[in-house]
Parts: structure tokens; sequence; C-alpha cells
């Protein structure tokens, strides 16, 4: 084997030009600490929210303030005997009976804030979050925030660096919903925004054309205003909807499948049933949170698409031939006006008469005015059969 001098030989040195030096490491800078985390840690402090469980599983939420005492029946507690210490610490009231001591989760804060309006309750705001795919940083419109109770939850889930518009019709809702959601997050949230007004006047001016991701609606009639939220709504975004009746179920999907700009619907409804669990006692409870609203999703399509034919066929009798729904096509009799004085007497609620002529306040139609109506003709002059 030969040796090779050029082996042993030194490197030649490199021109310190060939490998510049690294830069140096910059320090980082922690993230910042999301919006109302710091009140959900830490040992409880004045202001803070606190709930009792009682040794019966009764809760009691009181807010711990200098001063300020818990009392019930059998003895009272000092708020500031809770101040200092930490989450799941038991305390005694002055009678000895002892309270679990913890912050109340979301959920139970929804079910005990001051409201004014019907909340949406934690399972269908669960839902809604994970079925409308309300991902951080996402861009939320939401119309018909009641108490706020639904807000908490898309603000959590979109966290600091996403968006939720809130739309509220009635200022003095608005200003309910204002203030639980700042006294849940302890102050303004980041990403928040609350306008007053209607959906379809509002929603063009603070939002571009195709900019938003979602779009949440709880209101009475959510089909009128379907085309400002498809102007609204980027091509794939999700229209979610809580609606309380089957009606409202109907005519929503039927105006989403009428509109062109939106995927074919999907609803549902979720059931919640507790267990008792006690040994071997193991069985269902006997109340639980049943039917609260009904949901509904659909996306948006692209702009220029049709959404494909449905292959299904509707029963026959599905869709009433009138364009206006009467209570006939829902299933309902007619009951005539002559029916209606009739029962209004027998339980005594008869018309309220004027006390200067005794005539009725509001006007009455003969008795026999049914008997005696004469018979609607048709253009051929036949009387038209009303069957």
């Amino acid at each position: 084997m030969t040796h090779d001098p050029a082996h042993d030989a030194p490197a030649s040195p490199v021109p310190a030009d060939d490998h510049p030096a690294e830069p140096a490491a910059e320090p980082t800078t922690p993230a910042p600490e999301a919006t109302g985390a710091a009140a959900r840690r830490g040992p409880l402090r004045l202001g803070d929210k606190v709930q009792l469980t009682d040794p019966r599983g009764r809760l009691h939420t009181i807010t711990l303030a200098t001063g300020a005492t818990f009392h019930t029946h059998r003895g009272y507690l000092n708020h500031e005997d809770l101040v200092g210490l930490p989450e799941g610490s038991v305390v005694r009231n002055t009678a000895g009976i002892e309270y679990l001591a913890l912050r109340p989760l979301l959920a139970d804060y929804v079910l005990s804030m001051p409201r004014g309006a019907a909340v949406v309750y934690p399972k269908d705001a669960g839902q809604i979050v994970a079925m409308a795919d309300i991902y951080p940083g996402a861009r939320v419109v939401e119309a018909g925030v009641g108490s706020g109770a639904l807000t908490m939850s898309l603000l959590r889930a979109v966290g600091d660096q996403g968006s939720v518009h809130s739309i509220e019709r009635r200022e003095d809702f608005a200003a309910i919903a204002r203030g639980n959601v700042e006294l849940f997050f302890g102050g303004e949230h980041p990403a928040w925004e609350l306008s007053v007004g209607d959906l379809s006047d509002v929603l063009p001016q603070v939002a571009e054309k195709g900019s938003i991701d979602r779009v949440v609606l709880d209101m009475l009639a959510p089909w009128e205003n379907l085309d400002a939220v498809a102007d609204a709504l980027a091509p794939g975004g999700v229209l979610i909807c809580y609606v309380a009746t089957a009606t409202q179920l109907s005519r929503l999907a039927e105006d989403l499948r009428a509109d062109g700009r939106y995927a074919e619907p999907s609803a549902w409804e979720s059931l919640v049933r507790g267990w008792h669990l006690e040994g071997l006692a193991v069985r269902p409870q006997h109340r639980m949170v049943g039917h609260t609203g009904f949901l509904l999703t659909a996306r948006r399509l692209a702009d220029g698409t049709a959404a494909p034919l449905r292959k299904r066929r509707p029963a026959k009798g599905s869709y009433p031939v009138a364009e206006e729904w009467t209570p006939e096509d829902l299933g309902e009799r007619s009951v005539s006006d002559k029916r209606v004085r009739r029962v209004r007497r027998d339980v005594g609620q008869g018309p309220q008469l004027d006390p200067r002529t005794g005539q009725p306040l509001e006007p009455v139609a003969p008795e026999d005015a049914d008997a005696t109506a004469p018979d609607t003709q048709d253009e051929s002059g036949t009387a038209a059969d009303n069957d």
C-alpha cells in the first residue's frame, strides 16, 4: 500500500469569507397569554367567581368581595376565607357544613349567568363549535347574540388571533351580552366586535364579499338573510343555524336548496342524559336535557357552481302546491270563528263590553254568519267546492 504524503498534510486554511460566522440566536420572547387565561389559574382572588358545592350536590355561585358573606339557612361563610386558597379546597361555614370551592366551568357560568334572552345550552354550543369547524384564527359572524352564551364559546375557539363579529337587533340584549362576556374573560376580548342592528343591514358594512369563514345564525327566520350570508361567506365556508321548531327547520332547508349557492343542508339534534353512579346502582337519571333546538349546516358553493341534483325522490305530498304555508299544510285542523267565539264564552273569556254602550269592544260577526254566508262562486258562476 503506497503512502500518499498529501494525505497527512494539514488542510490549507479556508478564507474567513467562505465560512461566515453564524448569527447569534436572538432571545425568544414568550408568547402572550390568551385573553382570560390568567383568571382561570392560580389561587382564588377577590373578584373571582367561585362555585360552591354542598354535600347534597347543590351548586351556589358567588363573586368574592371584601366584607361579603355567603348565607344559607344553615350558617354563613366569609368570602375572604376563600381568598388565597387553591381551587379544589374544602371550606366550612359557621355551622360546620362543608363546601367544595372551584371556579365555574364555562358550562356552569352560562347556566348561572344573568340572562335577558334564552341561552344556547352548552350541549348545542359544543356541537356548533365542532360541527361548524370553528378553528383558531377563523373569521366568524354571529347573529342573534341573546345573552352572550354562544359568543363565549366562539371566542374561545377562534382565540385572540381570530375574529368574532356579533350582531344583535335589540340594544338591551346586546348590553347584557357584553356584560356577561367581559365578566367571564375579565375584560374586553381583542377578537370580539358587537354591532346592534339587522344582519342584512350590518353584514355588508362590516364584511367584504367572500371574507367570512363561518356564519352562525340564532334567530326566528334565518332564511330571510341567506342572500347576505352567501355574499359574505368564502367558498367552502360554513353556515350553521340554530332553530327551535321543525317548521322552521323545514322552511330553512327548502330555502337553502332554492337559493342555489349552498350545498345540500344537514340537520340534527342532540339529547343529553346523565347517569346515576352509586356503587352497583348505575342507571340513567330520570331527568335529562332533551330537545332544545335543531342545528342545520350548509357549505357555500363556489360562484357559478350548481349544486348536484339529489338522487332521492321526496315522498308524494312532501311539498305543498301553494307558495305560502298554511296551518293545514302543517297538519293543523282549521277552526272556525264561530267555534272560537263559543269556546271563549265557555271558558268565561268572552269579548269585553263597552260599559257605556254595552256593545263588544271588538267586532263580532253574527252567530249564524257561517250558516248564512253565500256560497263562494268561481269565475264560471258555479259554486266552488270548499272541500
